[in-house]
């Protein structure tokens, strides 16, 4: 077996698995918040938002599937208005 000088993905530069949780938008707005943010993601390859608006942007991008959904079958003829 080889040993090897760099992290596996998904390890931080420690070996441990992991990704660093925290609030972003608190992060986002400490002066030092975007160097920490663009670090943590260089290490560990993301943050886990752990804020209350976290699930937002997730429940947004599913409206923007439903909607394209029917609109691809409104376009195809698949659906009925």
């Amino acid at each position: 077996m080889s040993d090897h000088s760099h992290p596996h993905n998904g390890r931080d530069l420690h070996g441990k698995y992991g990704v660093p949780k925290g609030d972003v938008e608190d992060l986002l707005e400490d002066p030092e918040g975007a160097e920490r943010v663009r670090d943590n993601i260089k290490t560990a390859g993301a943050i886990a938002d752990t804020g209350p608006h976290a699930a937002e942007p997730a429940r947004h991008i599913t409206e923007l599937i439903t909607e394209n959904r029917d609109d691809v079958g409104r376009v195809t003829g698949r659906t009925k208005k």
